[in-house]
């Protein structure tokens, strides 16, 4: 009896650590790093240069979580015959894929095995798209020859067609034709799949110009994700879509990577690792800006569900994972969740996160989409800020011009504009530049819990990140400012040929420019004598040098 006994407390304490873990899929966290070939004090084996300057940029030091895992550890658990999905320096584990129970327990009783996480059970997979892609429904194709738009007062304009709107309500436009398109940007996009985007219409521009950095699926690792599902594509098409007179994504000079992490045939926890798996490779990479169109609320598995308390800004993993790679000096874009009128309601994972920007829904004319998840106005802003969510202009996967409602796609307008105001603004912090987007909104004195910060304003937010003074413009100096009549600026440089200035207002129109101008090595200075005409407001100086821009805020005032 004493011998059956200890067996059986034995079986229970399989069942406690592995027994519980259907054999499938599962996390297997690290007790450490220890003894790794890899130091903080060598980055360039494991971040790119960009991540490394992205840091620097930043002044963000290089500390433990950013050492990949123990190999030696990979290799032990892969020795007992299981396959090797993803691997977390930031979580310190791997993911595994395994049917055999009695390997589980082998792996558990490894002394740098910290604990097993079950995250995915294959009874569960079906046909039905049950996963948290946020989006709504599909609406009919649109007339493409309706709405056609464009500034033709500078040498960038876009004809926007139907898609004028959703970028116009965040004055995108104006924006674009200052210049501010998002060269210079990496966006990664996290996404359930990507179906089609190497050979749809509204992406032949990103593919000539060579705007497409890669692809990677952290689902079925080295699977195609052009043949998966077209969510992605819908979302990529809202940031970087270019068909004149019918669609143009907001950010349409961005360069991507296309990372699968969902898998639409289930939803289950795995995703959530999936996501900070694609966010550290984001990371290394040299990403700017993450969007994510996902959230995690409910899974099939209900022993796995979140629930609206969990939803604080740092619970989730896939939460703690988009909070990381924040502070690794990456925004983090994410759809707030479509659970507005559903008994959840609630903002999902990870738009939840503390340093995360959740995006609500509105529709054309600014007025919140019911579906539209709410968050808080207490503790914190959630969602943070809003935009088009409803009729949003995309892609079709038959590459047609089409309208479809979400969250998901409010997200991907906001990222594109984060490009281009980054862009606009390039040496301050992620930080600043998100609080620049708040600042600029338009419920930005009385911001709630169904539209955060309200709808914003990217000139705005510039005007916000230009002021005189601010660390943007230490080489750039205006005198005065405010002025009335006569304007000097002085800029240091170590270019030799011209420069450019250009004054925009708001709009993003030019109300003043001179070209060619003679450039020294040092300190440069020009005076303007003719600016009495300009209206009394607030303007945007640009000033753009062979390898330079120099941006400030200029104000008319009275004389």
């Amino acid at each position: 009896m004493k011998k059956l006994v200890i067996i059986l407390l034995s079986l229970l304490l399989a069942i406690q650590t592995v027994g519980q873990i259907a054999p499938q899929k599962y996390f297997i966290e690290f007790t450490d790093k220890s003894n790794s070939p890899y130091s903080i004090d060598r980055p360039q084996e494991f971040l790119s240069l960009r991540a490394l300057e992205r840091r620097e940029n930043q002044a963000i030091p290089i500390d433990q979580n950013d050492i990949p895992v123990n190999v030696d550890y990979v290799n032990a658990v892969a020795n007992f015959g299981v396959t090797i999905l993803t691997r977390s320096k930031w979580f310190n584990g791997i993911t595994i894929y395994s049917f055999n129970p009695d390997v589980l327990d082998s792996i558990s009783h490894l002394t740098f095995v910290k604990s097993i996480i079950k995250s995915y059970d294959i009874k569960h997979l079906n046909s039905d798209n049950k996963f948290r892609l946020e989006e709504v429904l599909l609406e009919s194709n649109i007339n493409k020859d309706n709405c056609k738009f464009s500034n033709k007062n500078t040498s960038i304009y876009y004809e926007y067609g139907p898609s004028y709107k959703q970028i116009h309500m965040l004055n995108g436009d104006s924006m674009h034709r200052m210049g501010f398109r998002g060269e210079g940007k990496i966006i990664a996009v996290l996404d359930a799949g990507f179906y089609h985007v190497d050979i749809l219409p509204a992406f032949d521009s990103l593919w000539s110009n060579n705007q497409i950095l890669g692809t990677k699926d952290f689902v079925n690792p080295g699977n195609n994700v052009f043949l998966e599902y077209e969510h992605g594509m819908e979302v990529l098409s809202t940031i970087g879509g270019n068909i004149p007179g019918q669609l143009i994504g907001s950010a349409p000079k961005a360069k991507f990577w296309l990372l699968r992490t969902e898998d639409v045939r289930s939803e289950n926890i795995i995703e959530e690792y999936n996501w900070e798996s694609a966010a550290e490779f984001a990371d290394s990479a040299g990403v700017d800006i993450i969007n994510s169109s996902l959230g995690y609320t409910t899974f099939d598995d209900t022993i796995q569900n979140h629930t609206c308390s969990d939803m604080n800004g740092n619970t989730t993993s896939v939460t703690r994972g988009a909070n990381i790679a924040a502070t690794k000096g990456m925004i983090i874009v994410n759809s707030a969740g479509n659970s507005g009128g559903s008994s959840w309601k609630c903002v999902g994972a990870p738009a939840d996160g503390y340093s995360v920007i959740a995006v609500a829904a509105v529709d054309s004319n600014g007025v919140r989409a019911q579906f539209s998840s709410i968050g808080e106005e207490t503790m914190r802003i959630k969602p943070n800020v809003a935009a088009m969510g409803s009729q949003t202009v995309m892609s079709s996967p038959i590459g047609t011009i089409t309208r479809r409602n979400g969250t998901s796609f409010s997200s991907p307008l906001i990222a594109g504009m984060v490009a281009c105001l980054w862009q606009a603004a390039p040496t301050w912090s992620n930080i600043y530049i998100m609080r620049a987007i708040e600042l600029s909104s338009n419920q930005i004195s009385n911001p709630d819990s169904l539209l955060g910060y309200g709808i914003p304003d990217f000139p705005k937010a510039l005007l916000h990140l230009s002021a005189p003074g601010s660390i943007d413009n230490l080489k750039l100096q205006v005198y005065p400012n405010p002025f009335s009549t006569t304007v000097k600026i002085t800029f240091l440089t170590s270019d030799h040929h011209h420069f450019d200035i250009q004054v925009f207002d708001l709009l993003g129109r030019i109300r003043y420019a001179m070209k060619n101008q003679n450039l020294t090595e040092g300190e440069n200075s020009y005076v303007f004598n003719d600016l009495p005409v300009l209206p009394i407001g607030n303007y945007i100086l640009k000033v753009v040098t062979d390898s330079s821009t120099y941006i400030i805020k200029l104000i008319k005032s009275l004389k």
